[in-house]
């Protein structure tokens, strides 16, 4: 005899924060949806000049130095963080939070995929082609390696519970959404901060080049022209708690990892229909109770394809769908906390976002590509993230 697993809890969202190349925090984000202005730029990221593609940049983290106590995690990684966590009253939000709980029962999960490694190339390059490279003792630790940013959070945010960090590509920081909401289940924590920083890099920027997914302009999920991705860099920041005040609620989330290829996905989209299937049975709704789908939708041929093929075989034809990526670009580690705050801020603003740069959207697309932004009540909705090699999540918000 099997039993079903014991269902996870409900979590408010109580406060969240987003900066991207729209702008920095959800005024300047919310107004770029609804004025279709997007973010994306020509290439004029330095270290990468001559590149031919458009990129997601955000304004003036060159010329913000962390300073004093915080010096030695001076990177772009963290200059991102820091800008885009003192948003939206974000820092008051957790300072009432560490009063409700103590700030040992506060977790904390952050996802990323390069961490600070652009300040590693420089050093690198700075010191000739041929290494070996000499790096200061605390420069990995607390710049470049995959814990740098969580460390470098918990000193921010004063947040001292179980924490974690999750590299998945682009999965990464919608898993950290999962990774919360199994830990208060299990009584690890009473509430955690979750997270998603990534900043343009040139190993980035220079690999998607190498397997020819850059578009030499400004990507167009799900477009009949479609020809690639644009890299962008973003932060997101969200408080995940058992009660309060929320525009939004985590009702379920899914995993799948289906290890079809290392960087194309499956043709049928196996592998992201099982975690969408996953966050419906976690969320314990039906596939018609879902009222908008934030799509991964890279702009990609193969990408675009494989998921519109899972979204209609999971949900149907009839649920409106769309990315936003033609605003912010791909943020990679980042992608899954972009994704996953622009479906939960569809149900607390009654506005679905369009599908910026993939208006022409391909007739092969068989699901429902909402073309402009509008209107809408959303009671559910749906965030997918897909990353390399098959890592697949998908995140079910309710209205409160």
């Amino acid at each position: 005899m099997t039993r079903a697993p014991a269902a996870l809890p409900h979590l408010a969202i109580t406060a969240s924060t987003l900066t991207t190349a729209c702008g920095v925090g959800w005024s300047a984000h919310r107004a770029a949806l609804r004025e279709n202005r997007s973010g994306l730029r020509p290439n004029d990221f330095e270290p990468a000049a001559g590149l031919e593609t458009w990129i997601g940049r955000v304004d003036g983290l060159e010329a913000m130095p962390l300073r004093e106590g915080l010096a030695r995690y001076d990177c772009r990684n963290h200059r991102l963080a820091r800008l885009a966590a003192g948003q939206d009253g974000f820092p008051r939000a957790v300072e009432r939070a560490r009063a409700k709980h103590g700030e040992a029962r506060i977790g904390l999960f952050v996802g990323t995929s390069t961490s600070g490694i652009l300040d590693t190339e420089l050093v690198a390059r700075r010191q000739g082609p041929r290494g070996p490279w000499a790096f200061d003792a605390d420069h990995y630790r607390y710049r470049h390696g995959m814990a740098a940013l969580a460390r470098f959070l918990r000193e921010v945010l004063g947040v001292a519970g179980v924490s974690a960090t999750v590299s998945t590509a682009c999965s990464s920081s919608a898993k950290v959404f999962a990774m919360a909401q199994r830990a208060i289940g299990a009584g690890q924590c009473d509430a955690a901060v979750v997270a998603g920083v990534d900043s343009l890099a040139l190993s980035t920027l220079q690999g998607f080049r190498a397997l020819q997914l850059l578009s030499k302009q400004p990507c167009r999920p799900f477009a009949v022209d479609r020809d690639g991705l644009s890299i962008g860099e973003a932060a997101g920041f969200a408080l995940l708690e058992r009660d309060g005040d929320a525009g939004a609620t985590l009702i379920g989330t899914g995993e799948s990892s289906d290890a079809f290829h290392m960087s194309s996905p499956s043709p049928e989209g196996e592998g992201a229909q099982m975690a969408m299937h996953a966050a419906l049975d976690a969320a314990r709704v039906a596939p018609r109770d879902i009222d908008y789908v934030n799509m991964h939708g890279t702009g990609t041929p193969a990408n675009d394809a494989a998921e519109a093929a899972a979204v209609r075989a999971v949900l149907g034809g009839d649920v409106p769908c769309s990315s936003t990526k033609g605003w912010t670009g791909h943020a990679l580690g980042a992608a899954g906390i972009v994704e996953a705050l622009d479906a939960l801020d569809a149900i607390a603003s009654g506005t679905i976002p369009g599908n910026l740069g993939g208006e022409a959207v391909d007739p092969r697309v068989a699901c429902r590509i909402e073309r402009a932004t509008r209107a809408g009540a959303v009671r559910r909705a749906m965030s997918n993230s897909f990353g390399f090699g098959g890592s697949n999540c998908s995140l079910v918000f309710g209205a409160p």
